[in-house]
């Protein structure tokens, strides 16, 4: 086994990971409550980029906090999975397989 020449795949792997990880950071994704009432954007990395909230809803403090509650976790499940299959497809593309070295990705 070629440590050496492992060694530089892993440090360009990880070069890759942190260079999609700034890509992500310019993916937007949108999501909003089903009447439109509510919309927010967050990046693939899960950083809040934008909320608008429609006047009819700051009359209901309640309603105002399900929509959140429920739209962001929208949002943040769809900014996983583009998060989760950009990393991980830039991982294997790149990695060969060693025991335990998926760990280092988590």
């Amino acid at each position: 086994m070629d440590l050496m020449g492992m060694m530089g795949k892993l440090k360009e792997t990880q070069q890759k990971i942190e260079n999609t990880k700034k890509r992500l950071d310019t993916v937007l994704i949108d999501e909003q409550s089903t009447d439109g009432l509510l919309k927010v954007t967050l990046t693939a990395n899960r950083k809040i980029k934008s909320i608008l909230i429609e006047d009819s809803l700051l009359e209901d403090k309640e309603q105002l906090e399900d929509y959140l509650i429920l739209v962001l976790n929208k949002a943040i499940e769809k900014a996983s999975n583009v998060n989760e299959a950009e990393l991980d497809a830039v991982a294997k593309m790149d990695m060969p397989m060693i025991p335990g070295m998926d760990q280092l990705f988590k």
